[in-house]
């Protein structure tokens, strides 16, 4: 707040009174004597005060006030008991005006960096002599004084401050460089060393001491090379280090580990020598800077480059990298490994209904079985989605291979926990072993994803091996894509209609229509074989609204009480444009919307959403009528039937079939779902009836309309058109039971009857009958002992006879496997009239 040395003007005020005293032989008066204690109290209080402002926080513009009260009340004293001893006592007044003069200059001398201070005091001295002189010349002086003062202190201020600005832009141009390094060090960028021509550090940056946990002291004075880790993961670089260190030579941006615990650090470093003026070595100066956050995101980059980032596994292009090695391998014995190809079933519906982060925690716990399941024996990558790949190098043997694949199908099988839910999905594996499957890393993959498409298409769950006809399979399954293709542009499909007959009254109410396409080279090709291929490329959508417009077409012909049912597939379901292509091909037709029926099957539910509910109410809006086909094959019927508009229930074939054989309890399925139909206010029809006894089954259960052979076979549009024409009454025609599968065979067998013994020839055979050939004009109820073979004979009744042919009927049902050829050496083939390639014809 004041000069320290304002203590001193208290011994110079009493030094200044006492010689006055002295010198003129008088004492002060009694005024003067009280002033003089006055200022040598205020002067002596300068250091205590000083104390006192710098003991707490205290206000700045409080310490200066207090600071020019202490020099003016000092200095008005000297003035005051000066002057009043003067004038109203015995001092002369050349001494006195000798003190004032003198007080003056102590007081500009202690202050001569404090301006203010300085012009406080010399008021201070004058201002109290003035007033008790009381002249006019005495305050001309005093103003005068005060506004030279004034003038001259507001001048030194000025020059003060610009010389102290001038000051302190030359030392920070002096100090620029120093302070500059000084702030990068502090910042923790960067830092400096510097050694002695022995390699001891004289010289190290506070921010790396406190890095390595040490004292800056414990450091200095030690080897540089101490300060990085020894490892054999540096030694790279230490051995670098020690080069230039020992050759004197400079580097530059050297990557080292830092010597550090519980964590990893690494710095680049720089360095060049130093030479005294005679070219003497002084030792080394350098810079350093920190280089784990550019190591970690090389780091980073490198395993973004080389390992999936979801799962940690090895990616695409490291797993190409790592069989590429394998194949290329110079020893020929070396380049023997196997590839797996897996890809997650029903991983799409967990992904559409419980969202992606759902499918991204399901693909980590897939990863972390893999690996857990392959352990040592091999590498596991991720290659995208749902698709893993497994490399086996080394020759493994496919009994190995099988059980592996085995293993891996039977752990991703295994429920998962995903968001507190339980998940099920399962896995297919396809096999491609080098150098029996390819040479080359393309054909490996190629050949084993060929092997993975016919696992799946096997039923999923299963592996496969690669086999020279999975490529015969993939090109004759291309060369159908090609063919679809040109039958759509050139109008190669067709339709059949198949009748659905109302089952009280035995009158068609309608059609089924079912997609057909005579291939011209192969003739008429199945269903199941080209619609996979067309959902596959995309071709359903185009094929399906074909269908939907040509059904709408037949019906605008047909008699208004008779419908037609056309099959949506998911996909097409899923298209949001399937609204707008039924309106647009109800209203060209000009038909009533209700007699477009549109068959959906179970799986569209995979995607139970709010699009699905979307949907189901834009095809209501429509008028249209829905239908659920092949109830109760797919998955978890009950749960989607209380909220899908569904008018009809479909009962598929494979509940009818058998339905009337003893111990069947299909019966008692067909019974169920009818009553369940009825009470939510649904038709029912049953698909595949072929018998009388069938018919007379779904009947008797409640079936509200039958489709089936046991009325028509599909019909082309002109038979339609001519069925229709005839009438709406059907008759039911077919065998009155139906009978097990039959297969021709030609096998010679004994006949013993009553000791008698008959050559005879098999003709075709069941579980529970046979056609044999050889005995002419047997009676009906004849008991037989048939040897089929060495191993198996068999008691039978004749139930008809024509010429040299009888029907024989088992006591006892024949072995499943009799016929086929692990058990004869006969070519067995299904009968053209049998059961199963009707169906089949059915669609």
């Amino acid at each position: 707040m004041v000069p320290p040395a304002l203590t001193w003007m208290a011994v110079a005020i009493a030094s200044a009174f006492a010689l006055a005293g002295v010198v003129t032989l008088t004492l002060p008066t009694v005024l003067a004597a009280i002033c003089a204690v006055v200022a040598i109290s205020f002067a002596a209080a300068g250091t205590p005060v000083n104390l006192w402002g710098d003991g707490a926080d205290r206000s700045p513009a409080l310490k200066r006030m207090l600071g020019i009260a202490l020099v003016g009340l000092s200095a008005a004293g000297v003035g005051l008991g000066l002057a009043d001893w003067m004038y109203h006592g015995g001092l002369d007044w050349r001494i006195g005006v000798a003190g004032l003069v003198t007080i003056n200059i102590l007081f500009a001398a202690l202050m001569s960096d404090r301006i203010v201070l300085v012009f406080v005091s010399k008021i201070g001295c004058w201002a109290p002599a003035a007033i008790v002189d009381g002249s006019f010349l005495a305050y001309a002086g005093l103003a005068i004084g005060v506004i030279a003062g004034a003038i001259v202190a507001v001048y030194q201020i000025r020059f003060e401050r610009a010389k102290a600005e001038e000051s302190e832009a030359l030392a920070r141009v002096r100090d620029r460089a120093q302070s500059i390094l000084k702030d990068y060090e502090e910042t923790g960028q960067g830092w400096f060393w510097e050694t002695d021509r022995r390699g001891n550090l004289t010289y190290l940056s506070p921010s790396v001491a406190l890095t390595l946990g040490r004292a800056e002291e414990e450091l200095v004075g030690r080897p540089f090379s101490q300060l990085f880790d020894l490892g054999d993961e540096n030694r790279e670089g230490e051995r670098t280090l020690t080069f230039h260190l020992s050759a004197r030579s400079s580097f530059q941006e050297l990557a080292v580990k830092a010597a550090v615990t519980g964590g990893e650090r690494w710095w680049s470093i720089n360095g060049r020598p130093v030479y005294d003026g005679f070219r003497n070595f002084c030792g080394f100066r350098g810079s350093g800077t920190d280089l784990t956050e550019k190591k970690r995101s090389q780091e980073n980059a490198t395993r973004l480059a080389r390992y999936d980032s979801l799962t940690g596994l090895a990616n695409r292009f490291q797993m190409s990298q790592t069989l590429e090695k394998i194949i290329g391998s110079p020893q020929e014995r070396e380049r023997e490994c196997a590839v797996l190809l897996l890809d997650l079933d029903r991983f799409k519906h967990v992904n559409d209904t419980l969202g992606h982060p759902a499918g991204d925690a399901l693909l980590k716990q897939v990863a972390q079985r893999l690996e857990r399941t392959v352990g040592q024996a091999g590498r596991v990558g991720r290659l995208g989605g749902d698709e893993f790949e497994v490399i086996l190098p080394g020759r493994v043997a496919r009994e190995k291979l099988a059980h592996l694949a085995q293993e891996i199908i039977h752990a991703l099988s295994q429920p998962y926990s995903v968001e507190g839910q339980r998940v099920v999905i399962g896995s297919s594996v396809g096999i491609a072993i080098c150098p029996d499957d390819g040479l080359s890393s393309e054909s490996l993959i190629r050949n084993a994803d060929l092997s993975l498409y016919a696992a799946k298409d096997a039923g999923r769950g299963r592996y496969h091996f690669y086999s020279n006809d999975l490529h015969t399979a993939a090109e004759e399954r291309s060369a159908l894509e090609r063919d679809l293709r040109d039958a759509i542009a050139n109008g190669g499909l067709e339709l059949f209609y198949q009748p659905v007959v109302h089952a009280a009254t035995a009158r068609i109410t309608g059609f089924e229509a079912l997609l057909r396409w005579n291939h011209p080279r192969r003739g008429w090709l199945s269903p199941a074989r080209f619609v996979p291929i067309a959902e596959d490329t995309g071709l359903i959508g185009t094929i399906g609204e074909w269908a939907i417009r040509t059904v709408c077409s037949a019906l605008a012909q047909w008699p208004e009480e008779v419908r037609c049912a056309v099959n949506v597939s998911p996909l097409q379901f899923a298209n949001p444009q399937l609204p707008a292509i039924i309106t647009h091909a109800v209203a060209q037709a000009g038909i009533a919307p209700s007699r477009l029926e549109l068959e959906i099957t179970e799986s569209v539910f995979l995607d139970d959403d709010a699009d699905n509910e979307a949907m189901f109410a834009a095809l209501k809006r429509i008028g249209v009528r829905l239908a659920l086909d092949d109830f109760g094959t797919g998955y978890s019927s009950l749960g989607y039937l209380k909220k899908a508009p569904f008018d009809k229930i479909k009962i598929d074939q494979s509940f009818v079939r058998g339905a009337t054989q003893p111990g069947s309890r299909n019966g008692a399925i067909i019974a169920s779902i009818t009553s369940l139909a009825q009470a939510l206010g649904m038709d029912v029809t049953a698909e595949g009836v072929e018998t009388l006894d069938e018919l007379d089954l779904v009947r008797a259960h409640g079936c509200t309309h039958i489709q089936g052979y046991i009325y028509s076979k599909p019909l082309s549009p002109e038979d339609a058109d001519e069925r229709l024409a005839g009438g709406l009454a059907m008759e039911a025609v077919g065998p009155r039971s139906a009978r097990a599968p039959r297969r021709t065979m030609l096998r010679k067998i004994v006949l013993e009857h009553a000791g008698q013994h008959y050559a005879g020839t098999i003709r075709n055979v069941s579980a529970r009958g046979a056609l044999i050939e050889g005995l002419w004009n047997v009676p009906e109820g004849t008991r037989f002992r048939i040897a089929i073979s060495d191993t198996l004979t068999a008691d039978a009744t004749a139930r008809w006879c024509l010429d040299n042919r009888m029907g024989v009927e088992f006591d006892e049902a024949l072995p499943d496997d009799l016929g086929s050829p692990a058990s004869t050496p006969f070519t067995d083939r299904p009968l053209p009239d049998d059961t199963s390639e009707r169906r089949a014809a059915a669609g």
